[in-house]
């Protein structure tokens, strides 16, 4: 928490909602605690900053567990990076993802929060994982992104685009596990957030700073990292996501892409259709592979 001198205008007030990338998992501090991009921009711009991200968790963890403290605490910057790990779980399904982002976006904009978002990249190519499993993921990826997208702009949240930065093929940017950034990676995304929120006007401070303090995890830490913690997530997903994604390399081996492609697409403009007040539109150039939506509220 920032310490004011007397005299001082008060601090923003931020806190981060989400997941084990915003509760900075791949970037240990200083005092060994793990550390990320949301905490490194709090720093950077001497906020009040209270971080509620958990690992693991969904957009219904963040909207039922996250969310009514957040509001406790009224801040001026609120982040809400999630989704991720909805991809990863058998039952995936896209309108339930969309009414419980809207639910917490629309929530903390009513409060007269700033929201701040990014879109993620696919964690089928992060994982490596065989063309037949990757395109599945990446499919509900691109609609949680799309999702993410259209969201962003009814609510006018300060949105990085993650999935699109070009350091995500860098593997300098990750830890050991590939699907967390390593320091390096944590401070791009603090860097950029810092610059969308200079852009808007926020008082932000210097940047964080690019380079990092600490060493990137070498090829002895990954492998470490493989056969213990890698080795145990492969295991738990095993019973839960594997067998739905066995199913879904069958329905892509029997089908067109094109065409699943297409039903997904279908589904996410149904499910922010069938959000209250909300119209989407789909425009020439972002109906194509990537999906995304631009809004209109209905009359």
């Amino acid at each position: 928490m920032t310490v004011r001198q007397h005299g001082q205008a008060p601090a923003l007030r931020f806190t981060a909602l989400g997941d084990s990338l915003t509760e900075g998992l791949g970037d240990r501090g200083p005092d060994g605690t793990w550390r990320g991009w949301a905490a490194l921009l709090a720093e950077a711009l001497g906020a009040d900053f209270r971080n509620l991200a958990v690992s693991g968790a969904r957009t219904g963890d963040v909207l039922l567990t996250q969310l009514p403290e957040a509001r406790r605490h009224r801040p001026d910057l609120a982040a809400v990076v999630v989704g991720g790990n909805d991809t990863l779980r058998a039952g995936f399904d896209i309108r339930i993802v969309a009414r419980q982002l809207d639910t917490t976006f629309g929530s903390l904009a009513l409060d007269g929060s700033a929201v701040l978002t990014a879109c993620l990249p696919d964690p089928g190519t992060a994982l490596g994982l065989p063309r037949a499993l990757a395109r599945p993921l990446a499919r509900r990826m691109r609609s949680v992104n799309s999702v993410v997208h259209a969201l962003s702009r009814r609510y006018d949240a300060v949105h990085v685009h993650l999935a699109d930065a070009g350091w995500t093929a860098d593997p300098e940017m990750w830890s050991a596990d590939r699907l967390h950034p390593g320091e390096r990676g944590h401070r791009a995304l603090a860097l950029a957030f810092h610059t969308e929120l200079a852009a808007r006007g926020f008082p932000v401070g210097l940047a964080p700073a690019a380079e990092p303090d600490g060493r990137a995890p070498g090829r002895a830490a990954k492998a470490w990292w493989l056969a213990t913690r890698g080795t145990q997530w492969v295991a738990a997903r095993c019973t839960d996501l594997l067998p739905d994604l066995v199913r879904l390399a069958m329905a892509e081996r029997r089908a067109d892409p094109a065409e699943l492609d297409h039903w997904a697409h279908a589904e996410t403009l149904a499910a922010l259709r069938a959000l209250p007040h909300l119209t989407p539109r789909p425009t020439g150039a972002e109906a194509g592979a990537e999906g995304e939506l631009t809004l209109r509220q209905a009359s």
